[in-house]
């Protein structure tokens, strides 16, 4: 991290320069010298040099790039078809389908009509795109955020990986949830693999409600049974959660297009896959908790992986700073709005300026 780039192997263009018209504007810019915190002698390795890159290039004025949206949300549902193909169902995937792993190309499974029963019967996206949508990742940046109300006041709000919700919690990060993914670690970790009582399991999916849960059996041979077991549990205990499983067609196609646009390291996050959706779903996407560093960018402060545990980052699978590096340049051409400071309790217009402290 000691590069002056974020990621000195990545060089994404996305665009022809800004066009000046279309423009939903929102003052935004870096706090005022007098407010910025002084540079702590125990900052993380590396981790100035990156500040001071994030912060040149948030400091600009955000502006809504109606062009630049519509253009990347139209390529993404033309080459990639996340409204069709992000979640497996009954309707593209019938019995007797070979399904590939998504990261184990060698290997694949025939659809039988045991498995096919745990698909859900057809797409669960609406036709019409949502208004405003919220795509909450788990960073410790949202810690002490009070971005909770304005979360919440999104039409549509997505989280991953079966975050912590309540708790103290909820002033900063909300807890409103229309879809949650599960990464299928949660449960092998957390939760013995499901082999034994799945009750604390199934009571662990109280706090979203009526969401929809995305589970991804289909990326690795060994998570597919735990997944299953998922589902049969959410079924057994009558919970009110509707699962269903990505399609790893859906990430193949996903990886392609964006490692023909320069992201070519390690394999897609969760988060990101939800942000390709809500792009293809969402008139407005706002994203909360995306800051893969262990400072803050402008209190300076340490900042844990996740805002509920002190758990360290293992970026063993997907590379994050590529991925912050490609958010941050779509948020610099107005296709979505990045959130990387605090948020004025009382100001729950959604979207709308001066959303947050430091934009």
């Amino acid at each position: 991290m000691g590069n002056r780039s974020l990621t000195p192997s990545v060089s994404i263009r996305l665009f022809s320069p800004l066009r000046r018209h279309n423009l939903h504007l929102v003052p935004s810019g870096p706090p005022s010298p007098k407010t910025i915190s002084p540079w702590p002698s125990d900052l993380c390795k590396g981790c100035r040099a990156i500040i001071e890159k994030v912060r040149e290039r948030y400091s600009k004025t955000w502006k809504k790039q109606e062009d630049n949206y519509r253009s990347l949300s139209s390529q993404l549902r033309s080459q990639c078809q996340g409204f069709d193909r992000a979640i497996i169902t009954q309707a593209n995937t019938p019995v007797g389908s070979n399904i590939v792993y998504a990261a184990e190309n060698n290997k694949s499974l025939e659809v039988t009509p045991g498995i096919f029963s745990t698909f859900i019967k057809e797409n669960p996206f609406p036709k019409k795109k949502w208004d405003t949508c919220a795509v909450v990742g788990n960073s410790g940046i949202l810690t002490n955020s009070s971005c909770g109300e304005i979360i919440d006041s999104a039409q549509f709000v997505i989280r991953c990986n079966l975050p912590s919700l309540g708790k103290g919690y909820e002033k900063h990060v909300g807890t409103k949830t229309d879809l949650v993914t599960a990464n299928p670690s949660i449960m092998l970790k957390g939760y013995g693999g499901l082999m034994g009582p799945r009750r604390p399991f199934v009571e662990s999916l109280h706090s979203y409600g009526k969401s929809m849960m995305v589970l991804s059996p289909f990326s690795y041979a060994h998570t597919t049974p735990v997944c299953l077991r998922a589902v049969y549990s959410i079924r057994d205990f009558e919970s009110p959660i509707q699962p269903m499983f990505f399609n790893p067609d859906y990430f193949q196609s996903l990886a392609l297009f964006w490692r023909s646009r320069g992201l070519r390291r390690g394999l897609l996050s969760t988060g990101l896959v939800m942000v390709n959706i809500a792009l293809e779903q969402c008139a407005n996407v706002h994203l909360y908790g995306f800051w893969p560093f262990s400072s803050h960018p402008f209190e300076l402060n340490a900042v844990n992986n996740h805002y509920y545990d002190d758990l360290k980052a293992a970026w063993t699978v997907h590379f994050m700073p590529a991925e912050f590096d490609l958010l941050l340049r779509l948020h610099s051409q107005g296709v979505l709005r990045l959130h990387l400071g605090n948020c004025r309790p009382g100001k729950n217009e959604f979207p709308g300026p001066e959303i947050d402290r430091y934009q």
